[in-house]
């Protein structure tokens, strides 16, 4: 009885550390996008809250990857600008590709699109349309960030742009004994998710005002 109540109480307190992790990924998600809502789907592993930031529609994203083998487990953050972009179709920017994720469509993309100089040079490009150009050099001015090494992609359609970012990768004893993804204290920093959509916005509008000076 003693080793069933052990394995009840250790359940228990994973529930209780879940849910104070979830309350504490709202609060620094609310304290960027005010008016932000939980519209997750129920999918496991991915929460998902949407709202307003400056006048913007955006999402925030949280998914837990156990997809890779030979790897552990990663935490990504996804965070969107869901305004129209100025864009001929998908524009994927993917930073060293070797393995599927849950969270893109990068894989499925037919297309692979030349580099402009400017871009990480880590980085593979791909579309959904072939023949078709992108503003490199306007999307190159935009993605310094991806020179920390944490930023994993640069996805822009003409529906918004999204990077998805790298939290944390599991803790290699807990998930190498009871194949648990547990993340410690990597909770949403809010001045990362500040900072990703400044830079999307800041690429948007770029792209979207070249589109209106060509016109």
């Amino acid at each position: 009885m003693g080793v069933v109540a052990h394995i009840v109480w250790l359940a228990r307190a994973g529930r209780n550390r879940a849910k104070a992790a979830l309350a504490a990924d709202m609060a620094s998600v609310r304290s960027v996008v005010a008016d932000a809502a939980d519209i997750s789907d129920g999918t496991a592993g991915v929460v998902t809250w949407a709202g307003s930031w400056n006048g913007q529609r955006v999402q925030v994203r949280t998914i837990v990857d156990t997809l890779a083998t030979r790897k552990l487990p990663t935490r990504w953050l996804a965070v969107s600008v869901t305004e129209p972009v100025a864009v001929p179709g998908t524009f994927d920017m993917m930073m060293r590709p070797n393995s599927a994720t849950t969270f893109s469509n990068f894989d499925h993309l037919a297309h692979t699109l030349p580099k402009v100089l400017g871009l990480p040079a880590d980085a593979v490009l791909k579309t959904d349309r072939k023949g078709v150009a992108f503003p490199q050099d306007l999307i190159a001015a935009h993605t310094g960030i991806f020179a920390e090494g944490r930023a994993k992609e640069l996805l822009i359609t003409p529906n918004g742009v999204r990077i998805v970012w790298l939290l944390a990768e599991a803790e290699r004893a807990r998930y190498g004994v009871f194949r648990q993804a547990a993340f410690g204290d990597a909770g949403i920093d809010p001045a990362l998710i500040e900072r990703l959509l400044e830079v999307m916005s800041g690429l948007r509008q770029a792209i979207n005002r070249r589109e209106r000076q060509a016109a």
